[in-house]
This record gives C-alpha cells, structure tokens and sequence, in this order.
C-alpha cells in the first residue's frame, strides 16, 4: 500500500533500510530539488540583483529570460547574470547531503535540471545524465555544427567587464565555425545540440538500467513534477511496475500520485526534500 506520510523517525529508518539493501539506486531530480536546496529566482534576491529588469516588469529570472533585448550587448549583460547566479555561485548543501547518502551505493542520476549541482557536489560525471542541456555550455544557435563549448571564463568576463547593463561587443559569444551569436545550451526548441557528451551520458544511463532491471533496484525521485512527465516520473513508474523487485520512492511537496499498479512497491513523503535528505544524512 502506496503511503503519504508525514515525517517520523521510523520512516527515516525504512528509507534507510530500503537504500541499505538496494543493489542499485536511480535517483531523478527535478526543479523541485534545486527549489529544496535554496536556489532563488525571484523575491528580493531577483530585485537585489537584477534591478533593471524589475524595472521593465518582470519578477523573476524565468520570466526575465524570455525579454526581447534591443542588443546583444544588452542581452548577454543580462544572461551572463543569469548563468552566472545559476551555474557558477557555488554547490548548494542538499546536494552534499545527498551525495553522503548515496556515495556508496551504486548509482545513477538522471536530471531535468541544468545548474549542474551533481557534478559540483562531487557526484561521479559518468553516472550523470542532464537530459536539458547546461548552463555552463554554449553552443551556435542555428545550430550549424553538433558540439558545445565550456562558458565560463566568458561569462565571468561578461560580469567583469559590463557598464550600464551593456557588455563590449567583443565579448559577445560568437560560433567558431559560422560566426553566428551562440546560445545557452538549454532544450527549449528543436535546435537543442545533443552533443557526443549528451549521448555518451544517454548511452550510460540506459547501460545502468539494462545492467540493473534484474536486480534489487530503487527509483528515488526527488522533487519531479510535471511540466516534463515523460523524463522521469513516468518511466520511473514503468520500470518500477515491470521490474520485479524494483521499488519507487518519490520526496516531494505535491505531484504525488502513484498508479494502483504500483502502489504496493511505493513509497511516498509529502515533505521537504532537504529535511528528508538531512535526516537520512
């Protein structure tokens, strides 16, 4: 029987139990992790450090991204903000937490998140999948070619060097190979680059699941709503349901329906996922 529960001692001991003698853990991440971990879009941070787009009207940098700047100066002013507070400030606590919990298990993540917080946390890079892209990447916005490229200096450039919310035209990222203005490497359209690292990681990921279906295997799912349902939950569901000794566990405030196919290998938790991840640490 499928449990919605609020947090007590012997819930923590059976999450305990229950990663203690899985042979393999899945873990899949949503937006909902990085909220848990304290990642802000809006609210005074977003007026702190972004006053000239509250000025415009927006509250928050989601809605903000979407801006039709009058430049590219004025526009990667902005972004390099952005991906900046999203990508470059720092590893947030819970994925540290989470890492201490897993670390000796073996595991695979698969997220819908692009702030890159597994691999920052020390998470192992070849049992990462970031199905979305990275803010740490760009690539040409046509695309014209099939890679990526690491961003950093540049954006902290673009941080560096901007002056009444313009950045230098030189600095503005341009392809190497066509010249045209590059992107942000974030699946938004068709012209998403899944590039040879992006398949590599599809390729593990699925190597891991194929390696593991027979065995002991625990689908946790951690703040996974559904705005991209097909990514994770569902098909944590599926393998849940096929797999014979597969068991699904989803910490999450809201979106948790469970299927009666499967309820009876499910464990659900209506709670903070810092606060579960914490007490588990």
């Amino acid at each position: 029987m499928s449990l919605v529960i609020v947090i007590m001692k012997s819930t923590i001991e059976e999450l305990k139990r229950l990663i203690d003698e899985a042979d393999a853990i899945v873990i899949g991440a949503g937006a909902g992790m990085s909220s848990a971990a304290g990642f802000e879009y809006g609210g005074e941070f977003f007026k702190e450090h972004f006053p000239e787009m509250v000025k415009l009207g927006y509250t928050d940098m989601y809605s903000a991204g979407f801006h039709h700047f009058d430049s590219e100066e004025a526009k990667w002013a902005y972004w390099s903000k952005h991906i900046y507070y999203c990508r470059y400030q720092g590893v947030k606590e819970l994925y540290k937490d989470l890492l201490e919990v897993v670390k000796n298990k073996s595991y695979f993540v698969i997220t819908t998140n692009v702030d890159h917080q597994f691999r920052l946390a020390g998470f192992d890079k070849n049992r990462l999948f970031y199905t979305q892209g990275d803010y740490g990447l760009f690539q040409c916005s046509i695309p014209c070619h099939n890679k990526t490229y690491d961003n950093k200096d540049l954006v902290l450039n673009m941080l560096k060097e901007q002056k009444n919310n313009l950045i230098p035209s030189s600095l503005i990222p341009k392809c190497p190979i066509c010249g045209r203005v590059m992107e942000t490497n974030l699946r938004s359209d068709d012209r998403f680059v899944e590039d040879e690292g992006w398949h590599k990681a599809r390729d593990n990921y699925s190597k891991f699941i194929e390696d593991n279906k027979d065995r002991k295997v625990l689908f946790l799912e951690l703040g996974v709503g559904y705005n991209t349902p097909g990514i994770i939950k569902v098909p944590f569901m599926q393998m849940t349901y096929r797999f014979n000794d597969a068991i699904y566990i989803c910490i999450n405030k809201g979106d948790n329906y469970i299927p009666d196919e499967i309820k009876d290998k499910s464990l659900v938790l209506d709670e903070d996922i810092s606060k579960v991840i914490g007490l588990l640490k």
